[in-house]
């Protein structure tokens, strides 16, 4: 199956506009990852709102294991804070909602008429998201779907049960729930019965590195593989999987930045951090690999720029990133985490609007709309490495920029700007990486977290980025969005 000393696995890694299946061939010096099948994963429009393809994903992913071929496990990830229900026979009841289906408004104000916000968040640690499982169930309260439903699982332990026939509920992913403390990694139970949320449809906990069942029979047939697999549980949030592929030295003091179609950007702690401060600048505490702590702050991400391409009906965005390269820096500037953005729909129109609100030059080409996200998104994560290193009293050296912005030279240029210090770019493909390697560790590859991100460091490809140009003018336009920026509930 693998060269002597080498064992290979597969990473199912699910992203919010593709999915793929990696096969990572791993060894003592070897970390070598290979593409095997990528699909789109396509959300759907329907009269009741924006709805999942879970079935087309699955089907992905049994086409993409029949492609990886024989493997020693497979580890599966996605985007948080999604879910499946079942009946008590484990059919599914209807495709999962998408979190950027409009249901849970409304939802966020009915829950703090029971827990306020301050007390929520010490509860749990967790930012405000009007996504949050957490509203979902709120908001999905009284639907025919929920009333029948037996079990709920999280995307990727969705999959996981239909591979195996077992369920459960992977840690680093029940932690976006918003119903886990961070501090104990168990249900707070004491929060569900307050907001009358059955913890008994959840499945029991498992944490990265635990077996979750072995392949069936039926699911052996239809891939092709004809030796037992086992599946293994990793840091199924594909954040957890991206920090754990970060490829830090040894007591390196860093910042990360998950970067894809969200911006992922923080420390990693070995406590959460739960002041009425990190709350005010909505902080999230998410649990990672080896009982870490995400401290982190969710940023809109290469989604405002992925959605300006949907709009203007381009695929390639080379053109794009060289137009933008000539336009001067911090002419074109709106907050990147504000809510107006969230929504699919005219991306360009409402960058435009943003600009004019707030009494600034409007952009009008699309090379200048490129520019306006990437500066946006620039001063975004030098706002969150800022905040996180101030509320979290921890230094940071190096902004470690992992996943597919690493490919984007001139989105790490600027993030080196305006952080003010190094960026060090790669792996691209972090969540796929992190996910292998803790399927490695569980069988049998000795070393810790350090050591795996060690490994990383000698095999993949990095680029270091040196901070340039005049401070001053980023710290300028930190003054501007930060006045304008309205604090949370």
């Amino acid at each position: 199956m693998s060269a002597a000393g080498t064992k290979t696995f597969a990473a199912v890694d699910l992203g919010a506009s593709s999915g793929r299946v990696m096969t990572g061939r791993v060894g003592p010096d070897t970390l070598h990852l290979t593409e095997a099948h990528r699909f789109p994963n396509r959300p759907v429009h329907l009269p009741e709102g924006l709805r999942w393809d879970i079935l087309g994903l699955y089907g992905g992913v049994l086409d993409g294991l029949r492609a990886a071929g024989p493997v020693d496990s497979l580890g599966i990830d996605s985007w948080a804070v999604d879910y499946g229900l079942l009946a008590a026979d484990g059919s599914l009841l209807g495709n999962p909602v998408h979190y950027r289906d409009r249901r849970t408004e409304g939802a966020p104000e009915r829950v703090w008429a029971t827990v306020p916000p301050d007390d929520l968040y010490r509860a749990t640690g967790i930012q405000y998201a009007p996504f949050n499982t957490l509203y979902q169930l709120v908001a999905a309260r009284g639907t025919p779907q929920l009333a029948a439903a037996r079990h709920l699982l999280l995307i990727p332990d969705l999959i996981t049960y239909w591979l195996t026939g077992e369920r459960g509920t992977e840690l680093t992913n029940a932690s976006t729930t918003q119903l886990i403390d961070p501090r104990t990694g168990d249900w707070n139970r004491a929060l569900a019965d307050r907001l009358g949320i059955d913890l008994a449809l959840f499945a029991p906990l498992r944490r990265p590195g635990d077996p979750a069942g072995m392949l069936l029979p039926a699911v052996q047939e239809r891939t092709g593989l004809s030796e037992p697999v086992p599946v293994t549980a990793v840091g199924s949030h594909d954040t957890a999987s991206a920090v754990a592929a970060v490829p830090a030295a040894r007591g390196e003091r860093f910042a990360y930045l998950c970067t894809g179609t969200w911006s992922l950007a923080g420390l990693e702690l070995d406590a959460p951090v739960t002041t009425g401060a990190s709350r005010a600048a909505n902080f999230t505490n998410e649990l990672g690999i080896d009982g870490t702590v995400r401290f982190l702050r969710n940023i809109m991400g290469l989604w405002l720029l992925q959605e300006c391409m949907r709009t203007w009906d381009l695929a390639d965005v080379t053109p794009l990133l060289s137009e933008a390269a000539r336009i001067p820096a911090l002419r074109y500037v709106v907050d990147a985490a504000a809510p107006e953005f969230l929504a699919p729909g005219d991306m360009p129109g409402r960058i435009v609007a943003a600009c004019r609100a707030a009494g600034g030059p409007v952009p009008r080409s699309p090379g200048e709309i490129t520019r306006c996200v990437l500066d946006s998104l620039a001063l975004a994560h030098r706002q969150a490495v800022r905040e996180a290193q101030r509320l979290a009293d921890r230094e940071a050296d190096v902004v470690h920029l992992v996943g597919g912005g690493a490919r984007n030279a001139l989105l790490c240029q600027l993030t080196a700007d305006a952080c003010g210090m190094p960026v060090v770019a790669g792996p691209a493909e972090a969540a796929a990486l992190g996910n292998v390697l803790v399927q490695a560790r569980a069988h049998g590859l000795p070393g810790d977290l350090a050591s795996t991100r060690e490994l990383i460091a000698r095999t993949q490809r990095l680029t270091r980025y040196e901070p340039s140009g005049d401070p001053t003018v980023w710290e300028a336009a930190a003054r501007r969005t930060e006045e304008a920026r309205p604090l949370p509930a």
